[in-house]
C-alpha cells in the first residue's frame, strides 16, 4: 500500500536543503570578498598617490599642481610654488602635471578631472587642516560608512574625529555614505 506514494522523503529534503545553504553561503562569502578587494583598492590608490607625488617632487623640487615649471610642452598651468597643493585650482592640476610627467596614465584636463575610486566618487589631494592640524591630505568623497568605518579602524583609531585619519562625519548607517574621508599624505 505505501509503495505506490509518491514524494520526497526526509534525506533527500536535507540533502537539498544542506546544498541551498551552501550556495547562498557561497554568495555571501563572495560579495564579502569582493568588499575587501575594494576596500583594500581604496587604500592601495592612497599609496600610489603619495609614490606618484613623491617621484614628481624628486624629479622637479615641487609639488604637482603647486609646480611653477612647465613639465611639457601641453602643461595648461602652473601652481603658485608655495608648497602646498591648495584646494580649488592646484589639485586638480596636480593629476594633470603627474600625466604629463610619465608618472601616471590617465586623461586630466588640469581643471575639472579627478580619478574615481572602486566606490565610485572622486579622490584628491591638498593642503588642509582636518581637525588635526594642518598638511596635505588624500580626501575620498562618498565612501559606505562601513568602508570608511573600517579604513579608520584598521590604519588608526577608528573614531570619526580623532587621530590621523579623520572624517567629516561619524560612521553611522543612518549618515551613509560618508562625504569625506582624510587620509594622511
Amino acid at each position: 500500500m505505501y509503495k505506490n506514494q509518491k514524494g520526497f522523503t526526509l534525506v533527500e529534503i536535507a540533502i537539498v536543503l544542506v546544498i541551498i545553504g551552501l550556495l547562498i553561503g557561497g554568495v555571501l562569502k563572495g560579495q564579502a570578498m569582493i568588499q575587501n578587494a575594494k576596500v583594500k583598492r581604496v587604500v592601495k590608490s592612497a599609496d600610489e598617490l603619495r609614490a606618484a607625488v613623491y617621484t614628481f617632487y624628486d624629479k622637479y623640487g615641487m609639488f604637482p599642481g603647486d609646480e611653477t615649471v612647465d613639465n611639457s610642452s601641453s602643461d595648461s598651468s602652473n601652481g603658485d610654488g608655495n608648497g602646498r597643493v591648495t584646494f580649488g585650482t592646484e589639485h586638480f592640476e596636480l593629476f594633470e602635471d603627474l600625466v604629463l610627467a610619465g608618472i601616471i596614465d590617465g586623461t586630466y584636463n588640469g581643471t575639472s578631472d579627478l580619478p574615481i575610486h572602486s566606490f565610485g566618487s572622486t579622490y584628491m589631494m591638498y593642503w588642509t587642516n582636518p581637525g588635526n592640524g594642518n598638511g596635505h591630505y588624500i580626501r575620498y568623497d562618498n565612501l559606505p560608512w562601513d568602508v570608511a568605518l573600517e579604513i579608520d579602524t584598521k590604519y588608526d583609531d577608528g573614531v570619526f574625529n580623532t587621530g590621523t585619519i579623520r572624517a567629516n562625519e561619524d560612521y553611522l548607517a543612518a549618515s551613509s555614505p560618508v562625504r569625506y574621508l582624510f587620509l594622511p599624505f
